[in-house]
């Protein structure tokens, strides 16, 4: 199959993917308790207020009838109007997205710059202290809660050495990054774990591999055979894991950007839950499935530069 023909056929399979996921959002953002008029009037509005407000909201009409209503503003481009901040939900989205994006791409980049440098390491020094030593260091943090962290991270560097800022996002791309530092190091030490255990055993099996012998075998260097042969092969399967953890660091953004107060879509994912804001819990949704989706395509087309077979699978 020809790369240009593969790409298309993924981003076609994305169409009914994203309709499955609108039609289960939609009815699971209904059968959550509570309603989005009692969450805006609080528990002493009339019934008459309560009445009012929901002809408004459109709430009144029946499912079908409300998603129907749903599709043909999807189709149209829009998302509709937020019910507890009463603005366009493509501004509230255009506005956190960002916030997001800079964080989970701050933290699959210090995942990888951690963890690639210590597999290596690892995988070389085999049963050694060296290789000991890093995974024990690792498994702390794969098996600590982000919550926990992030507190961690937060008292220490933020409330007691004052090198980082308690919370918030900043103003200019440098100030941004210097908020985003402990929330996106937050996500990545669990990820780095993760990635550098699925690339140390790769390694090691590369390394047993025949091709590998027959370079030993013609004489070439120790690096040449690494860098050449090894890493190539190996990053095939850890590649694709870290394609499959995008949908996790997003998922763990939710609770980062509670920790820290980024004001990102996963701060306003929690917010529109508590507050029954159908719109903005259905089109972030589908926002993060389609984001997702595409950090599945980029992750094949990698794998594609590093293995060509699979475009002819």
């Amino acid at each position: 199959m020809h790369r240009a023909t593969y790409v298309a056929t993924r981003l076609l399979q994305m169409i009914p993917t994203l309709l499955l996921i609108g039609v289960a959002v939609f009815i699971i953002a209904r059968l959550l308790p509570g309603d989005s008029v009692s969450a805006m009037l609080g528990d002493r509005a009339t019934e008459e207020a309560v009445q009012r407000l929901t002809r408004q909201l459109g709430l009144d009409q029946s499912i079908f009838a409300q998603f129907v209503a749903f599709l043909q503003a999807i189709g149209r481009g829009e998302f509709g109007t937020s019910l507890a901040f009463r603005v366009p939900v493509t501004s509230l989205i255009a506005e956190r997205l960002p916030v997001t994006l800079m964080l989970t791409g701050l933290a699959t980049l210090i995942a990888i710059l951690l963890s690639v440098p210590l597999a290596f390491c690892a995988a070389l020094q085999a049963n050694r202290w060296p290789d000991l030593l890093i995974r024990s260091i690792f498994q702390v943090g794969l098996s600590s809660p982000i919550f926990f962290v992030g507190l961690v991270l937060l008292t220490v560097f933020a409330a007691w050495f004052h090198i980082f800022p308690v919370g918030g996002y900043g103003e200019g791309l440098l100030d941004n990054l210097h908020h985003l530092f402990l929330p996106a190091l937050t996500l990545a030490l669990s990820f780095a774990a993760v990635i550098m255990r699925s690339l140390r055993a790769s390694i090691l099996q590369v390394l047993q591999a025949e091709f590998v012998e027959f370079a030993r075998a013609k004489g070439l260097a120790g690096r040449v055979i690494l860098f050449r042969h090894v890493m190539r092969n190996a990053l095939i399967a850890t590649v694709t894991l870290i394609g499959l953890h995008i949908g996790q660091l997003l998922g763990g953004a939710v609770i980062t950007e509670s920790v820290f107060a980024v004001p990102g879509v996963g701060r306003l994912m929690v917010d529109s839950i508590f507050a029954r804001d159908y719109p903005v819990i259905q089109s972030l949704t589908l926002v993060l499935a389609f984001l997702v989706s595409i950090a599945f395509l980029i992750t094949d087309m990698i794998q594609m530069w590093l293995d060509p077979r699979v475009s002819r699978s």
